[in-house]
């Protein structure tokens, strides 16, 4: 009993699993999952080069069979997994896993499509040319050997490469505690960086990236951005992003998207598998049909693109939504001197010419060695040859060869080793020529041995021999860069999702938000019944319309002065009929609050731009206020406070100017004042603002609308109003010529329709109210170019040309715009938009009653004076 119990050893289970766990972690990292920064290899893939080279297995000689190769560095060197070594040979002959292939392999080595190898009694393989420069000179104990797992075999702890493998074909590893990715790059820039390196040690990173642009990776592509390729060569870390190669291709009317490179170490068959369940999932539109045509000639997958459809979009959704675009996180991590390093560009280019020096005096220093030797030996024969008669004597009287060899040793002071290859010399060395021979030999050995001990003695010199094999290298191996690089681009913009279309933003009463195509409604003639243009909830009608484009910002102010920004491609789409979406979802507005304008604004990156434009508000008391738009230049998600309202009051208008514009504030009632801007001094973001114009004390009436007329709008634009019951006029700014000349006085100004005055005061009548007529509702400036879209309370639309409405005095009712039936009916809205090319619309089909076939039937070009 006392005998078992002497035999247990008492240890803490934590400092065991401490001291277990540290044990095998840091096997996992020296001894599997990390390559060497001197030859970039892991122990596996230096093994099976080296088996292979121990096999004979060369270039030069037939392929061998994998079997073969993976049970010879199974049984000599790596006892793991046959698998281990056989996909780690495999994946050296896979042209899209390595930049620069070093084993050339015969045989189904798996494909880009994912598809395993063939097993290994069905493939062949043999070392690449290249593989072999990197054993090269391993004879000449350039590098350090240790024995096998089993202690019968020798094996190198690194290979003597030529090459900066580290660099040119990249690693990738998961230790214990850590990972390494290291990303390919191309030979002849790596080498061109090294040879910069060599001739200045002082090299900053800048510098190196003059030669060494960024990765090359076997498949092709773009690196899209270069920030990150920056951050990994500075740091060590950095995210790379790929692009596959994609163009589009028309046929006819048909357009496809042709993708010939994908990015690295992206599956081909499973990127094609994910675009068409996105397709089916209809998280993409616009592609009818996905296609491989892939064949010898290289990769082609097709992307058959929809009639309808944008194809620059739809490859930019896919460049967002597929692995079509990936990114490639650099993590620099290699053991030096068998400790886990994090390198940048510099560390890595650095350590590898270390080894290079380490290994040309260790190969110089062997050959130095090698050369005496036979210099030595050189000497002793040709001693012999001057005194051939004599040796031949001593030699046939000798009755051993040892006999001989001391008997040498004392006649010539020679030493045992000059006598012993003096004694196995062959009778033809005896001959004139081979004795010439001898001499010339010796010569030569001196001059070497001089050349190898200056390399020895002059560092200049061995860092030249450095370089010109470096050099060798490149003309012998280097290629051109497959990745390209696009330096301008980073993260993806999401403008690139949709095309710049032309669409119009309609806002309903109870502030239901949607785009709609500006094609989807098209042109009538005046005096039209109109077209169904959205369907609202009951009692709710369509109450704004606004024309943009699907790149702009759109600034959205609500009626208590708060401002918001919406990209106008962020706004959902919705068809004419369709009901949109509610503001509140989209934007953190109040309940009680409401947007009751919009801007259009291109971008806010043009400093020059947003120093040089004003936003210009006007309230419905007649407030109005003038500020820069660089205020509202820095978007929140929460929106900002644009002006400071009175309780009793609310924003009606927010317009952009360049300075130097004219304003025009229409009211209810019908009166318009026209004052130049610079009479409204630039104010603060939250300043409530100074009167712009005195509305009528009937309390009913209110402003309805502003205008900001620039110089060149006051020679092109009319003003457009239109009353609530349909009715509606343009009318000249300035008194014009019948060839729409502006007209002078005697004093040589401008004739205005409109008079200028000072803000603040009362106004000009701008359209003749009457019952029939109702109240004015909208005020535009417009030209013959526009058309204009007006939508009544019951949400009927309609989209009737500016050019068909002829222009009229300032103080006149207008004529009949649209037909609102019997039905009690109103205009809720009215904007002006570009005009098509299109003719008549189809008319939703609605009933009239006699009195209303009898309105229309009035000639619509009647002007109904005052």
């Amino acid at each position: 009993m006392a005998e078992t119990e002497d035999r247990i050893i008492r240890i803490n289970i934590e400092d065991e699993m401490k001291s277990a766990y540290i044990d095998y972690s840091m096997s996992v990292i020296v001894s599997r999952a990390l390559p060497d920064v001197r030859d970039g290899f892991k122990p596996v893939h230096r093994r099976i080069l080296y088996g292979m080279s121990e096999l004979g297995n060369t270039s030069n000689k037939p392929h061998k069979k994998s079997a073969r190769i993976v049970g010879e560095v199974l049984g000599k060197y790596h006892p793991h997994g046959d698998s281990s070594v056989y996909f780690a040979m495999v994946r050296m002959a896979q042209e899209w896993s390595m930049r620069y292939l070093l084993v050339d392999g015969q045989g189904n080595m798996g494909s880009v499509d994912g598809d395993s190898p063939a097993a290994m009694r069905y493939t062949e393989a043999r070392l690449s040319r290249l593989a072999e420069e990197m054993l090269k000179d391993i004879d000449k104990e350039t590098v350090d050997f240790q024995l096998n797992f089993d202690d019968t075999l020798q094996e190198p702890t690194v290979l003597p490469t030529r090459i900066p493998n580290l660099l040119v074909n990249g690693a990738s590893g998961i230790a214990v505690g850590m990972a390494t990715n290291m990303a390919p790059h191309n030979m002849t820039e790596s080498i061109d960086a090294i040879v910069a390196y060599i001739d200045d040690r002082d090299i900053d990173t800048d510098g190196l990236m003059q030669y060494i642009k960024a990765p090359d990776f076997p498949s092709g592509g773009f690196i899209y951005g270069y920030q990150g390729v920056r951050d990994a060569f500075e740091t060590g870390r950095g995210r790379v992003v790929m692009r596959g190669r994609a163009e589009i291709e028309t046929e006819g009317n048909h357009e496809k998207i042709v993708i010939t490179e994908i990015p690295y170490l992206v599956n081909k068959a499973e990127l094609i598998k994910h675009i068409a369940d996105l397709v089916g999932e209809k998280r993409l539109d616009g592609i009818s049909n996905v296609n491989d045509e892939s064949d010898r000639q290289g990769m082609r997958i097709v992307v058959d693109i929809k009639r309808d459809a944008n194809a620059n979009v739809v490859l930019n959704k896919l460049y967002k939504l597929t692995a079509l675009q990936s990114s490639f996180s650099v993590n620099n991590i290699a053991l030096v001197k068998g400790r886990p390093r994090t390198l940048n560009l510099k560390d890595m280019i650095s350590l590898f010419v270390e080894h290079r020096i380490d290994v040309v005096i260790r190969r110089t220093t062997y050959d130095l060695r090698k050369a005496e030797e036979r210099a030595h030996i050189l000497e002793g024969l040709i001693i012999a040859s001057d005194n051939i008669d004599e040796v031949i004597a001593l030699i046939r009287a000798s009755k051993s060869p040892q006999e001989a060899i001391e008997s040498l040793m004392n006649r010539f002071s020679l030493t045992e080793i000059q006598s012993r290859a003096i004694v196995e010399m062959r009778l033809r060395q005896l001959t004139g020529l081979e004795q010439d021979k001898l001499r010339n030999e010796y010569d030569e050995i001196q001059k070497l041995i001089a050349y190898l001990n200056e390399i020895l003695s002059n560092e200049d010199l061995r860092m030249q021999v450095i370089k010109d094999e470096l050099i060798e290298i490149k003309n012998k191996y280097g290629d051109a860069r497959r990745t390209e690089i696009v330096y301008a681009s980073e993260e993806l913009n999401p403008e690139d999702f949709y095309a710049n279309d032309e669409m119009i933003i309609t806002v309903s009463h109870f502030g239901y938000i949607k785009r709609t195509p500006l094609t989807e409604f098209r042109a009538q003639n005046r005096g039209g019944v109109g077209a169904k243009g959205s369907e609202t909830r009951d009692a709710d009608f369509i109450e704004h319309i606004y024309p943009a484009s699907m790149h702009n910002y759109i600034l959205l102010f609500t009626q208590k002065g708060k401002c918001f920004w919406l990209r106008v491609f962020d706004i959902p789409e919705g068809s004419k009929n369709s009901k949109g979406r509610a503001i509140q979802n989209l934007l953190n507005i109040e309940s009680d609050d409401k947007v009751t304008a919009f801007i259009r604004v291109r971008g806010f990156s043009d400093t020059d731009y947003i120093n040089s434009h004003y936003l210009v508000f006007c309230t419905q008391a007649g407030v109005i206020k003038k500020t820069r738009l660089e205020a509202y230049s820095r978007p929140r998600q929460n929106g900002v406070n644009a002006i400071t309202i009175r309780e009793d009051d609310r924003v009606i208008e927010v317009l952009m100017t360049d300075g130097d514009s004219e304003i025009l504030i229409a009211n209810r009632n019908g009166r318009a004042i026209r004052f130049h801007e610079s009479d409204v001094r630039e104010m603060g973001r939250t300043a409530t603002g100074v009167r712009g114009m005195r509305i009528d004390e009937d309390g009913q009436d209110e402003v309805i609308g502003m205008l900001a007329m620039s110089k060149e709008d006051q020679k092109t634009h009319t003003i457009m109003v239109v009353s609530e019951q349909g009715y509606g006029k343009r009318t000249n700014l300035n008194d014009k010529d019948e060839e729409g000349n502006d007209l002078f006085d005697e004093d040589g100004n401008i004739i205005p329709v409109y008079r200028i005055t000072s803000r603040g005061g009362k106004g000009v009548k701008t359209l003749n109210i009457t019952d029939k007529t109702g109240k004015l509702v909208s005020i535009n400036s417009v030209t013959d170019d526009n058309d204009l879209m007006i939508i009544n309370k019951s949400g009927i639309t309609i989209r009737l040309k500016v050019s068909d409405i002829r222009t009229m005095g300032r103080a006149t009712q207008g004529v009949r715009l649209i037909n609102l039936g019997k039905r009690n009916d109103e205009i809720a809205s009215v904007c002006k938009v570009d005009s098509e090319d299109e003719e008549d619309i189809e008319i939703a089909e609605i009933e009239l009653d006699e009195d209303t076939q009898n309105n229309s039937s009035l000639d619509e070009n009647e002007e109904i004076n005052n």
